[in-house]
């Protein structure tokens, strides 16, 4: 293919579709390692969703450059999702903002366009992080003006960004010591040189980079992108995301307003419409921020960046395939043909174990939810509208989900109560309450206290080394966690962990120990587990149920 001299509309629309496809190619190498010990990396996959969004926008824009430009920006500003997506979204805007408004895609031009992209990444965050992707743009961009502006061509020119990127991308771990101690770099900055890999792909067809692996076929923590990257080194809990109507002059106060409650910031946008990004441990006051500046916040989105829901990773790996992913799963009958009750029940569950069980307790809605993909506003809706009965109680079953599911009351005639449960346990204690016959309030009650009562934890395998209040910790432990306390014991078996996790549960006065077993339990170790409580608890009452969720053999309810 002949070499680019001109960065046409067209190759601009081909350097964004080639990026989307290499990134979706490696988000599983991004998204690999994690500088917390649970399978959570999530940086690759929102990155790669932020594309699509990016992508589907070009879709329906007509191939001149000013409205190519403006659906990249437009695109890239709805569909931004995570820390890492929101800042690859201001890069993608600074870009298409400066070649928006130029006559010829010169080398000169396009480095420009690297330097706007830098300067709006740092605009965006409140407290810019050095070591991260800004890091990595910044020193991309200044390599590229003067590239530029020494004659160098536009191939020329993107081989010198590269390799200041490059460079700057294996400096990160010594800027960060959260990277060195991990043994990674930052994965928003690889992410975004895997966007000049592109663009040189286009320009000059160089070719594309492929996916690190070892001889033995695993990722090598020392070579493969990791980290959740974008700044994105908080040890805070929430993640919250929204979309703000705020004018423009009141945004700097916004900012501040968040900058008291949490870290990793993130706002962009303009002319009234804003995309925001914090990680706090005050999801409430990150929401009301933005009403105390006269804004209006919408399509709110709370991940639980301490916590992993399996179904998470069935939701990437569809993704990752170019799949659609499942989220709201059908039960028994169409509304129509369900049997009316006075109040039904809308649950979000992970694992097709758990639905038939929620079933058999009379749950009418099941949506399937995930961690960093959770159910939405919309779909949670459905579910509600569809159960045959004027009155719903919602189980979000996860922290992540309970902000969305408060919503729902003022979006339907029907009368909607949340009983605010983090867990499957406390869902099956709730549910064993439930009386299809009695009004929302009742239940809501009834059924909160029940989930009240129940102390819960999961045991997994840690992805990384890293260190914990519990102690060190080496990849392929298994590691026991308590919801709201964090890692609480680690073993190298998984009846070690569960058992030690056990002993923290087990409290003078609880009687009962249900079981969820996942996909990796085994009927051995379940054994060997109720042997032990046998001896060691007798006399606690113990139920057992397969759930099927990956990744978590063991979720625990004790009452």
């Amino acid at each position: 293919m002949p070499t680019l001299e001109l960065l046409s509309a067209d190759a601009l629309r081909d350097t964004v579709i080639i990026f989307r496809d290499t990134m979706k190619a490696h988000a599983a190498e991004i998204n690999r390692l994690n500088v917390y010990p649970v399978p959570d990396g999530d940086t690759g996959t929102n990155m790669a969703r932020t594309l699509d969004a990016v992508v589907a926008e070009l879709d329906k824009s007509d191939p001149a450059l000013e409205s190519t430009c403006s659906a990249i920006s437009h695109g890239s500003l709805m569909g931004a999702r995570g820390n890492s997506g929101v800042i690859l979204s201001q890069i993608l805007r600074g870009i298409a903002n400066t070649l928006k408004e130029a006559t010829d895609g010169t080398a000169t031009k396009v480095a420009e366009s690297l330097k706007n992209a830098s300067v709006a990444a740092y605009q965006a965050v409140l407290k810019p992080i050095e070591g991260t992707i800004l890091t990595v743009v910044r020193e991309s961009a200044d390599a590229a003006q003067l590239s530029a502006a020494g004659g160098a061509s536009l191939a020329v020119m993107l081989r010198a960004a590269k390799a200041a990127g490059r460079s700057a991308l294996d400096r990160t771990p010594d800027m960060l010591p959260v990277l060195k101690e991990a043994g990674v770099v930052d994965a928003g900055g690889a992410g975004f040189l895997l966007l000049l890999d592109s663009a040189l792909f286009v320009v000059d067809g160089e070719p594309l980079p492929i996916p690190v692996e070892t001889e033995d076929g695993a990722f090598d923590p020392f070579q493969a992108i990791a980290h959740r990257g974008a700044g994105d080194v908080s040890e805070l809990r929430y993640e919250v995301m929204y979309f703000i109507d705020l004018p423009d002059e009141n945004i700097e106060a916004f900012k501040q307003s968040w900058g008291e409650i949490g870290d990793s910031i993130v706002v962009v946008g303009g002319d009234g419409l804003w995309n925001c990004h914090v990680h706090t441990n005050d999801i409430g006051a990150a929401i009301e921020a933005a009403l105390d500046n006269d804004g209006r916040p919408h399509q709110i989105r709370v991940t639980d960046l301490f916590e992993e829901v399996a179904e998470e990773h069935a939701h990437r790996e569809a993704t990752l395939k170019g799949e659609t992913p499942p989220v709201l799963v059908p039960r028994g009958p169409s509304a129509a043909g369900m049997p009316p009750v006075t109040c039904a029940v809308v649950a979000v569950c992970s694992g097709d174990g758990l639905s038939e069980l929620f079933d058999q307790l009379g749950v009418q809605g099941v949506v399937t939810g995930g961690q960093t993909l959770n159910p939405s506003t919309a779909e949670l809706l459905a579910a509600v509208e569809a159960v045959n009965a004027r009155q719903v109680i919602v189980l979000p079953n996860n922290k992540n989900i309970i902000p969305v599911a408060e919503q729902l009351n003022a979006l339907t005639a029907k009368k909607v109560v949340v009983v605010p449960t983090r867990s499957m346990p406390e869902a099956l204690a709730a549910l064993v309450v439930y009386d299809p016959e009695a009004s929302a309030d009742h239940n809501g009650e009834e059924m909160g206290e029940a989930a009240d009562s129940v102390a819960t934890g999961e045991v997994t395998q840690a992805v990384r080394d890293t260190s914990s209040e519990a102690g060190q910790i080496t990849m392929g432990d298994w590691i026991g966690i308590v919801r709201g306390d964090g890692i609480v014991c680690i073993n190298d078996t998984v009846i070690g962990a569960c058992t030690a996790l056990l002993e923290t549960l087990i409290t003078p006065g609880r009687e009962i120990v249900t079981i969820i077993e996942g996909l990796q339990a085994t009927a051995s170790t379940t054994e060997a587990l109720s042997a032990w409580l046998a001896d060691e608890h007798g006399d606690v009452q113990v139920e057992i149920h397969r759930g099927g969720q990956p990744l978590y053999p063991y979720l625990f309810g004790v009452e």
